[in-house]
């Protein structure tokens, strides 16, 4: 044996080796974080698995080493008989083994089902919707709505009675996860543990999103519907705005680090398409859907492009009352989405041809008159009302270029709110130009009902609040009326918790502000 014949016998022992340590691995079945699609367009949808044969991997790699090959499959049945587009992708390290895959060439408006092949493993069976075409002349639209689930406070009963709905889309307003671990004093409100002490960096990140994704009833609604997403502060960090931390001693450049782990690790976890992979601490979620002639959904990013909370303390300056006073309220340079991404959301306003336009976004947009301690109005400075010119700018848009049926979804508060919105939320006379809808919770703790039922006196444009419990919100869309039902569940440290309807309401077309059903 001469020595090329060798080394090329001990490279081939040793690539064995490699691979045998490399399937002892992924010995169990891979898909233990499920599947998942998104994005749906008229003609396909983005599908997304990540292969993990031990999703809490300390490395964050999921218990993964080398490049895994996968084959994915989209049927025209759910018993997967009749596949109509298929295709090969390859999972690696780079990505934490995720993979997205954009299919195209499926016919409009109708159900298809899918699944992946790895290891000589099946995923479970997953089901999305294509998009009508933009002229299509639709009659129903259902969607979800949900946010703010934290795995420590409770169990995830709402997903359950959310996919049970067989909603045509899910839209996940922020929170998907939480970054930090509670501990201390704190530690006896856990319920369920997190998988370790709070995300900072890549593999802290890849594994919360990996344990929220291993819980079965959020895998059963990815499986249900395709969905849309955007993001709010607990994906990276409570109170973040843009480069700056809620903490005064950490720098910009130490957050943005921070930030482009978190942003990394929400990339390798959401079925995203590939125009939202991350360039270094930057990535794009904020994009618009249309659904035939029915509705638009703006979907806006509230966290990655804002000035900074106005009038910091002394030790943070996130979230907290601050008087009329504060001179940075009201500063005209200051935004909540980024001047580009105002100008996007203004021109998609004046471009608008559908009967509805749904605007998703991460935070209560109405103004909300809290009192501070002193007695005083004060403005909550990390929610829109931090940004007043900004949402008023917004709200004129939309009173000057009158899209059809504006209609604000959110999330961030723990608690449901129904609402009028008007370009002067300080005259009686100001009309209502767009309805706003608020979702409370999944697990998360709410804010206190006696004290914010005490502020409804000086808001009188709020038409609803409830803080009492958690849960989601579904809507029947049709060209006539949007009907949206609160629903709640029993006890969120309960996983078998059973759901029912708190309160309905309808907004009908052409008539802004929503009336109790």
């Amino acid at each position: 044996m001469n020595r090329r014949q060798l080394l090329a016998r001990s490279g081939a022992l040793a690539g064995s080796l490699a691979i045998a340590r490399h399937f002892a691995r992924a010995a169990a079945n891979p898909f233990t974080l499920g599947v998942a699609s998104g994005e749906p367009s008229p003609d396909g949808f983005a599908l997304w698995t990540r292969v993990a044969a031990n999703p809490l991997a300390p490395d964050g790699q999921g218990g993964m080493s080398g490049p895994v090959s996968l084959t994915w499959e989209v049927a025209a049945d759910d018993a997967m008989r009749n596949v109509v587009r298929s295709g090969t992708v390859e999972a690696d390290r780079r990505l934490a083994h995720s993979v997205h895959v954009e299919v195209g060439g499926l016919d409009s408006d109708r159900p298809y089902w899918y699944r992946f092949t790895a290891l000589g493993e099946r995923s479970p069976i997953g089901r999305a919707r294509t998009a009508p075409v933009p002229n299509a002349q639709l009659d129903r639209l259902r969607f979800a709505f949900a946010s703010c689930a934290n795995w420590e406070l409770g169990y995830f009963s709402a997903y359950r009675h959310m996919a049970e709905e067989n909603p045509d889309l899910v839209v996940f307003l922020g929170d998907y996860i939480y970054e930090h671990t509670y501990a201390g004093k704190n530690a006896d409100r856990v319920l369920r543990k997190h998988d370790g002490p709070t995300a900072t960096d890549l593999a802290g990140y890849r594994n919360r999103y990996a344990l929220y994704r291993t819980d079965p009833d959020l895998q059963a609604l990815h499986r249900a519907a395709a969905c849309l997403m955007t993001w709010d502060d607990h994906e990276v960090e409570n109170d973040y705005a843009n480069e700056w931390s809620e903490h005064l001693e950490t720098s910009p450049e130490d957050f943005l680090r921070r930030r482009a782990a978190a942003y990394q690790a929400y990339y390798e976890h959401m079925p995203l398409r590939a125009r939202s992979l991350p360039k270094g601490s930057a990535l794009r979620v904020y994009d618009r859907f249309r659904f035939g002639n029915l509705a638009t959904f703006s979907v806006l990013d509230g966290r990655q492009y804002r000035t900074k909370q106005p009038c910091a303390t002394p030790t943070k300056r996130g979230g907290h009352l601050v008087p009329a006073s504060c001179a940075e309220l009201f500063d005209p340079q200051r935004t909540f989405l980024g001047h580009d991404q105002e100008r996007w959301l203004y021109e998609g306003f004046q471009r608008s041809e559908v009967a509805w336009n749904v605007i998703a976004q991460d935070q209560l947009v109405a103004r909300l008159r809290e009192r501070t301690d002193a007695g005083e109005l004060g403005y909550w400075t990390d929610d829109w009302d931090g940004f007043p010119l900004a949402r008023q700018r917004m709200l004129e848009a939309i009173a000057a270029t009158r899209p059809a049926n504006p209609v604000f979804i959110g999330g961030d508060i723990h608690s449901f709110w129904t609402n009028d919105l008007k370009v002067d939320f300080d005259a009686s006379s100001s009309p209502t130009v767009a309805t706003e809808f608020v979702g409370t919770s999944i697990t998360s703790d709410p804010p206190p009902y006696h004290l914010f039922m005490g502020f409804l006196p000086d808001n009188p444009h709020v038409r609803y609040f409830e803080s009492r419990h958690r849960g989601y919100v579904a809507v029947d869309l049709t060209l006539d009326r949007m009907e949206t039902r609160f629903q709640i569940v029993s006890d969120r440290r309960d996983p078998n918790a059973t759901r029912s309807l708190l309160k309905r309401f309808v907004v009908e077309s052409g008539k802004a502000g929503a009336i109790p059903a």
